[in-house]
């Protein structure tokens, strides 16, 4: 009777799900055309473009109804199925993440006029520099996953030289808008390649390590996640030391990435501190949602831990909403004994939006602090 009952509480405490009707006007598009949402939830198939289907009503008008639980901050685009035809402005370039916060029940009308075609891209496939691409890496209780790596110029003309590496998530976003989820890199190839030449940061070896549709669960804390954590540190970074001239030290490895992967970054650096010694984490969800891993700095009672982090993140939408976990996350850091400045440093971008564009913005800063020319 006792299980019975909490069973009873414990259902009537969980949130009641919000009903969101997502409504696309399409006027450049017949009725015939197949449209897709794609966004951070699950529901939304994260981030897959063409998964989840929206049902035509006439009219060029599209629906989709689906629910989510109170307090969802969703970011979501349209795609005609794959990312080379997302829906784009009136100069042929993708649209910025629609976004909303469920609370109540919500019809959501977006207008699209205009879709990305491959041939008429507005930008340049292509990638600065020498890259070479592992596939299908595999990893225990998670997708296999390929690797991009990409190597500084001069690399193939002194065989003796070894480099420090960056490591980072969502690879396929970082060098090629060809393979980039939403038709924007991050030029990290450009940025690294420009600042090495100009003597602003050290040569090094970028690795983009893809993700996987289980981004959301392999980026943030748990099962998945730990698993990820593993992966990252039992198999990839072996294999790069193997495969490569790399400095394979804590000192000379590094490891970075955005929102998710921003959190992902903080968290392997946070738990493998012999590995890493210094993490880029852009617009870090610390503590937003059912995320938390403000809870684990705060928690951990061992010696400090020799690491430096960049932090960053913008001030528009999503950005916003990650700010309070952020601030609660750069206090744990100071309560443990980290000192803005030196051990950690955090950059506020008021006017940038939570995308590919603003963290390729503030990469140059990021590596000069990670990697200063010696």
């Amino acid at each position: 009777m006792f299980l019975m009952a909490s069973a009873i509480v414990a259902k009537a405490q969980q949130p009641i799900p919000v009903k969101v009707l997502f409504e696309l006007h399409a006027p450049s598009l017949p009725d015939s055309t197949t449209i897709f949402i794609a966004g951070n939830e699950p529901e939304l198939g994260n981030w897959n473009p063409g998964k989840v289907k929206l049902q035509n009503k006439g009219n060029h008008t599209w629906q989709l109804q689906l629910q989510f639980k109170p307090e969802t901050q969703l970011e979501y685009k349209y795609t005609l199925g794959s990312w080379v035809r997302e829906g784009t402005d009136a100069k042929g370039f993708p649209l910025p993440n629609f976004s909303a916060t469920i609370n109540q029940p919500t019809i959501l009308k977006d207008t699209i006029t205009h879709w990305l075609d491959k041939k008429t891209r507005p930008f340049k496939s292509g990638i600065t520099g020498t890259v070479k691409y592992h596939k299908g890496l595999q990893g225990k209780g998670i997708k296999n996953r390929d690797l991009i790596v990409w190597l500084p110029d001069g690399y193939t003309e002194d065989p003796k030289k070894k480099y420090p590496v960056l490591y980072m998530h969502d690879g396929q976003n970082i060098i090629d808008p060809a393979t980039s989820s939403f038709g924007t890199d991050w030029q990290l190839d450009e940025t690294a390649d420009s600042l090495i030449k100009a003597g602003a940061i050290e040569p090094i070896i970028i690795v983009g390590i893809y993700n996987t549709p289980d981004r959301s669960d392999e980026y943030t804390p748990g099962e998945k996640g730990s698993a990820y954590m593993d992966f990252v540190v039992n198999t990839v970074k072996p294999f790069i030391d193997t495969q490569y001239r790399t400095k394979p030290g804590r000192k000379h490895t590094a490891i970075g990435g955005s929102s998710a992967g921003g959190i992902m970054a903080f968290m392997l650096a946070w738990e493998y501190p012999n590995v890493f010694s210094k993490a880029i984490c852009m617009s870090p969800a610390f503590k937003i949602q059912h995320i938390d891993y403000v809870d684990d700095v705060l928690n951990y009672k061992g010696k400090k831990k020799k690491l430096y982090f960049y932090i960053d993140n913008g001030g528009i939408e999503l950005e916003e909403k990650l700010q309070p976990g952020i601030d609660e996350m750069l206090v744990a850091l100071k309560a443990k004994g980290y000192h803005e400045g030196k051990d950690f440093i955090w950059i506020k971008a008021p006017t940038d939006q939570h995308s590919e564009a603003a963290w390729a913005r503030r990469m140059p800063h990021a590596l000069k602090l990670i990697f200063p020319d010696k």
